[in-house]
């Protein structure tokens, strides 16, 4: 609602301005198609993962569609990685009202704070958006053994630690997917030998290497390398296969329930005042209308869940209620 009264504001402000300045109409025209968002300043964009992680490229997907529409006057992203993004919150939560400051966020510094037990936590920064969300897979190394997700979690269950599985910080949402499916197939998630990396680029490596059987992560991180026939592809947590990339299962074909996606979101420190809220909403509003916002969707395969202000806020603490339920179960949490 705040949103709207302050557009009608300005619509009416305009008309105004218009009716005493000229009594010709084009005037009038021309001034509308000239009133742009204004840009933000210098921004800097916290990624809070090593890159190639799926974070920095969300960062830099988020950086690169605000230069390319004009949004923002010199957008850069930092990568801070470190257990599930909470060693970035840790720096940008201190930073009370700073301004030209943003964080990615999302599922996995949510469970992050919970499994980790930090002090501070998402209610420390101020919401903005929900930006998209991302599919889990399941991969293995193109010569394994293991060519579904069955195969690989029947060696699994009858030797865990015979199975070393390449994923995001401990706690994360590749974590939970993999927790999900373990309980799914019997075995007790604490059982996994689930090896935990700071980034998407550093999983990568470690199973195109051979040092792990399979790897866990979002779908973009993999898919190139799956197309390319250097990893399997064993499940995709959609209910239907998708367009580009093929896996040998999806959660449909194992259970409806395990569908999942691991979302991310834009955040800004607590405290910034009320106007800059304002600003940085209708930058992200006119960043998810654009066409290079939604050729990224596209070309990442991600799924566009875009909400913003209240309703996001509304939605994190409710999210929030339903992943400290899912630890607990799993046995992760420590809040």
């Amino acid at each position: 609602m705040k949103l709207t009264r302050i557009a009608a504001t300005t619509a009416v402000a305009v008309l105004a301005l218009t009716a005493c300045g000229s009594n010709d109409s084009s005037s009038g025209t021309k001034a509308k198609a000239d009133k742009k968002p204004e840009a933000l300043n210098r921004l800097e964009i916290i990624a809070p993962a090593a890159p190639g992680s799926g974070w920095d490229q969300a960062a830099r997907a988020v950086q690169d569609s605000l230069r390319t529409e004009k949004l923002a006057k010199s957008p850069e992203v930092k990568n801070v990685p470190g257990a599930s993004g909470t060693v970035a919150l840790a720096q940008v939560a201190p930073q009370k009202g700073k301004e030209d400051l943003w964080i990615a966020s999302g599922l996995a510094m949510m469970s992050g704070v919970i499994s980790n037990g930090t002090n501070v936590t998402l209610d420390d920064l101020t919401p903005l958006a929900r930006i998209m969300g991302e599919y889990e897979v399941i991969v293995t190394p193109k010569d394994s053994p293991y060519k579904s997700i069955d195969d690989l979690f029947a060696a699994i269950k009858k030797n865990p630690k015979s199975v070393s599985i390449a994923g995001g910080s401990a706690g994360s949402a590749d974590h939970i997917f993999i927790g999900l499916l373990a309980k799914h197939y019997g075995v007790k998630p604490a059982d996994v030998n689930y090896v935990p990396y700071s980034g998407g680029g550093e999983a990568t490596t470690a199973i195109l290497g051979g040092k792990v059987q399979a790897g866990v992560s979002g779908l973009s991180e993999f898919s190139a390398q799956i197309k390319e026939g250097k990893m399997n592809g064993l499940l995709i947590s959609s209910l239907e296969q998708i367009e580009g990339v093929k896996f040998a299962q999806t959660a449909a074909d194992v259970d409806k329930t395990l569908e999942f996606q691991n979302w991310r979101s834009v955040m800004a420190p607590g405290g910034v005042s009320d106007a800059l809220k304002t600003q940085y909403g209708e930058a992200l509003k006119n960043l998810h209308a654009s066409q290079s916002w939604k050729d990224t969707l596209k070309k990442n395969a991600w799924n566009d869940n875009f909400i913003a202000g209240d309703e996001f806020a509304t939605w994190l603490k409710e999210e929030n209620t339903r992943v400290q339920g899912v630890l607990d179960d799993l046995g992760l949490s420590k809040k």
